[in-house]
């Protein structure tokens, strides 16, 4: 897909995030890159920090845990389909502090599998991690379950 076309679909996500999910807009997430089934989302830490002066487990949980929603909904709209998406499940790991820009990165991976029982049955589940490193070393990583129901008029 152009280059031109991904800024679009990132800009248009950014666009959902703010309107429809308004928590995203208060912690100032945005989209940093989407190339090679890889999402990079970020924050300042400034409106995510803690009483400690370091990132907010709240926030570092919904941080990585829309940069996960996120790349099923691009994965969903590069192939033109329309459904669903919700977290059904999630895990998250604490391992240091966050003192830095609070960036999150989510590989798509091989979700063939899923893809296909999509097809075949009109939902399924894309098991993504999300992970947010602080000086070079993973500092929260989150694993969730994302369920996806096609509506009836799609396939």
């Amino acid at each position: 897909m152009p280059q031109a076309d991904i800024q679009t679909l990132c800009a248009d996500l950014q666009k959902v995030w703010y309107e429809q999910i308004p928590l995203s807009a208060a912690m100032e997430v945005t989209v940093s890159s989407f190339e090679d089934d890889v999402l990079t989302v970020a924050a300042d830490l400034a409106p995510n920090i803690n009483l400690h002066g370091t990132g907010f487990a709240g926030s570092l949980y919904a941080i990585n845990a829309l940069c996960g929603w996120s790349m099923v909904h691009l994965q969903m709209q590069l192939r033109g389909l329309e459904g669903s998406i919700v977290l059904a499940d999630a895990r998250m790991h604490y391992a240091k502090p966050v003192k830095e820009r609070i960036v999150s990165v989510c590989d798509f991976g091989e979700q063939v599998a899923a893809f296909e029982r999509l097809e075949e049955t009109r939902k399924t589940r894309f098991t993504l991690t999300a992970s947010i490193c602080a000086n070079g070393e993973p500092a929260a990583t989150f694993e969730g379950d994302y369920a996806v129901l096609l509506p009836r008029t799609n396939l």
